[in-house]
């Protein structure tokens, strides 16, 4: 078990805990929860061995492996299946053993590499880190692309898809589901589900929370308390402690000012003087009980909207994606034919699996993306408030929250004094001289409330959040659920946290290619079902299409340096297999098969590149495109860190670079269908 007793933590002139003491047993799903900068990850590093107490004791068995996700950002052209089979140690131990071995000519370590390999696992490693990826989102088209052609939200996944292939005894997971859309959050969820080993796992996310974990460690104060049950079982179990705590010392602060009241009334008489005395003595005795503090809830609204439109904007056979760059112009459709209405006061959550265009219709929406054909109609005073991720990234790492502030109320509010926007700020927890805080050191929770505080000041009437909740913890998570269900005007989200979309949709999109966009008619629970579906009769598929699949050519004969060992097996092999070993050459007819063999297959290579020869000349333009449309991002980026240009200036390279963004995005969904259309083609010539 994990026993820690007594710890205390420094970073640098910071205590993060004093004191701390909990337990974790064996075989435990354990959640990690607290405020943002509470002390969780330093927490991690500790039972990771890479940070040490500063006093106390921490013990972990010294046999058991940890697996922990890496956040260094991998760059590397190792295929991304062979990526994460590296993971696994103990298979890539024997198979470096194995080598030694050869490269030895011992065949007793052969042996032992072998049995080794057996135990690893090494027979389905490679299916079981498909399935992993498969699991947490990837295209089967894309299994064995290099890792340094995936974004950095795929290469987060990759690093996941790596930690859960390594067996582990401990497994930490900081943050798991930041990068993982609802699908694979799902999958993620049911694979945890069955693991075996210790997992601890810092989550914003109660519904995850409560579905993987059976206890949960609350960090606030420098100390770390232990309650039993899931996040929901701790929220109720805290607030009864907490209730029982401030009664405690409220009937304290009575006794004690009882006794107070008698001290000074009868200290001076004699006869009572050493009943006083006595309560002198009591009072000093008392173990004082520390009042109930906790840490003020934090909380928002979104501003009345100056008018609501209904309808808010209609949709009319909108064909949604991008214009390439090729000299054909051809477009690429991501979806079409949407034809949709958004009324006034709708709560609507968009679902569908990860790259089935949820980005790109809200992009469309927003305008960031023109329509490909069809029409997009506006009510009369639309005002659209847009999150997403790339609005935290086009923040000036330069800039303050004051001055972001300043700057927006010029464009929208002129009238704005500076300590009205001051008080604006503090609302969302930049208060005293955090206004003046440089956003280049602000944490990801800190940039996504100031990008909400500039959405609330604009007071929109339709709210499109793409992923808003990726860097709030819970307390913020709860702020904007109740800010939205307060909103007069329309929202469309997307998101995978379960509780957010529960709380403030109460209609539902289901967003996917080939079918558009269309009414999902149930709720949650019920897409959860259609998802694991889904999951099921792929898998389905999958093993039917292996079982119909020839099986594989015999191996080749064993190289010298394998000799030994081949001949030890073979010593000990039935009488019948070494007389067919001892069989002489095939006869002539059978020495023909391979050429015929080797025409057909040229054959079939052939058919299948004529067949797919529209889609790797696109898949060239693509590349070239996305490849020239990073060169432009790094000009722009540079000039941007460029001192002393104009703001006008400074806007326009940020506008470059949303837009870059944009299409990088698009052209990267592309790239996905154009392997996926190329991999089926595959398939289907056999």
């Amino acid at each position: 078990m994990i026993q820690l007793r007594e710890v205390a933590l420094r970073r640098g002139a910071r205590l993060l805990f004093e004191g701390a003491s909990f337990t974790v047993n064996p075989g435990e799903h354990v959640g990690l929860v607290g405020r943002n900068g509470s002390g969780k990850s330093s927490l991690f590093a500790l039972l990771a061995g890479r940070l040490h107490a500063d006093r106390g004791d921490v013990e972990i068995p010294p046999r058991w492996r940890l697996g922990e996700v890496a956040q260094a950002m991998p760059e590397t052209d190792q295929g991304a299946t062979d990526y994460v089979l590296a993971g696994d140690l103990p298979l890539a131990q024997a198979h470096e053993a194995l080598a030694a071995a050869e490269t030895a000519d011992d065949g007793h370590a052969m042996a032992e590499a072998h049995v080794a390999l057996e135990e690893a696992g090494a027979f389905d490693a490679r299916a079981r880190a498909e399935a992993l990826l498969l699991g947490l989102g990837f295209e089967a088209a894309r299994l064995d692309a290099p890792v340094n052609l995936f974004s950095g939200g795929w290469r987060m996944r990759l690093q996941l898809a790596r930690a859960l292939m390594c067996p582990s005894d401990l497994l930490l997971l900081d943050e798991p589901t930041n990068h993982l859309d609802l699908d694979a959050l799902v999958w993620l969820e049911n694979w945890l589900q069955r693991y075996a080993g210790t997992l601890v796992v810092i989550s914003h996310d109660r519904e995850f929370l409560d579905a993987v974990t059976q206890a949960t460690l609350h960090v606030e104060e420098g100390r770390v308390t232990r309650y039993g049950g899931n996040y929901s079982a701790f929220e109720a179990l805290r607030a009864e402690r907490l209730t029982l705590a401030a009664a405690a010392y409220s009937r304290q602060q009575e006794r004690i000012a009882h006794l107070q009241h008698f001290i000074d009334r009868f200290r001076a008489k004699a006869t009572k003087a050493r009943q006083a005395q006595s309560r002198v003595k009591a009072l000093e005795r008392m173990e004082r009980l520390a009042p109930v503090l906790t840490a003020a809830d934090f909380s928002f609204e979104f501003r009345e909207p100056p008018a609501l439109p209904d309808p808010m904007l209609v949709l009319a056979d909108v064909h949604c994606g991008y214009r390439t760059a090729a000299a054909d112009g051809a477009d690429v459709t991501i979806l079409d034919d949407v034809n949709r209405t958004v009324r006034a006061g709708q709560r609507i959550g968009i679902l569908g699996a990860n790259g089935q265009g949820k980005s790109t219709l809200v992009k469309t929406i927003a305008g960031v993306l023109p329509p490909l054909a069809g029409r997009i109609t506006e009510g009369k005073g639309l005002a659209i408030g847009y999150f997403a991720q790339q609005e935290m990234d086009l923040l000036a790492e330069d800039d303050t929250p004051l001055e972001r502030m300043v700057r927006l109320a010029r464009e929208v509010s002129p009238q704005a004094r500076e300590q009205e926007l001051r008080n604006f700020l503090g609302q969302f927890r930049f208060d005293g001289e955090r206004v003046h805080q440089r956003v280049g050191t602000l944490s990801g929770g800190e940039r996504a409330r100031l990008v909400l505080a500039t959405i609330v000041w604009q007071r929109p009437n339709l709210l499109l959040l793409d992923e808003p909740t990726n860097h709030l913890d819970l307390d913020t998570r709860e702020a904007l659920s109740l800010a939205l269900n307060e909103f007069e005007g329309t929202v469309l989200l997307v998101s995978h946290d379960r509780a957010l979309l529960r709380e403030v949709c109460d209609a539902f999109w289901l967003v996917g290619r080939g079918r558009g966009v269309e009414d999902f008619d149930g709720d949650l629970d019920d897409y959860q079902r259609w998802l694991l579906e889904a999951s099921r009769t792929a898998a389905r598929g999958r093993e039917a299409a292996a079982r119909a699949s020839p099986a594989p050519s015999p191996a080749p004969s064993p190289a010298p340096a394998r000799r030994s060992a081949h001949n030890a097996h073979a010593a000990h092999a039935p009488q019948g297999a070494q007389a067919a070993a001892a069989t002489p050459a095939a006869s002539p007819a059978a020495a023909a098969r391979p050429r015929d063999d080797r025409k057909a297959k040229a054959a079939a290579r052939q058919r299948l590149a004529d067949a797919t020869r529209a889609q790797r000349v696109e898949l060239a333009q693509v590349d070239k495109r996305l490849a020239a449309l990073a060169a432009e991002r790094a000009e722009v980026e540079s000039a941007l860190a460029a001192p002393g240009r104009p703001g006008a200036e400074m806007a326009e390279l940020a506008r470059r670079l949303a837009h870059v963004a944009a299409e990088t995005a698009v052209l990267e969904e592309r790239w996905l269908e154009l392997h996926s259309q190329i991999d089926s083609a595959r398939a289907t010539a056999g």
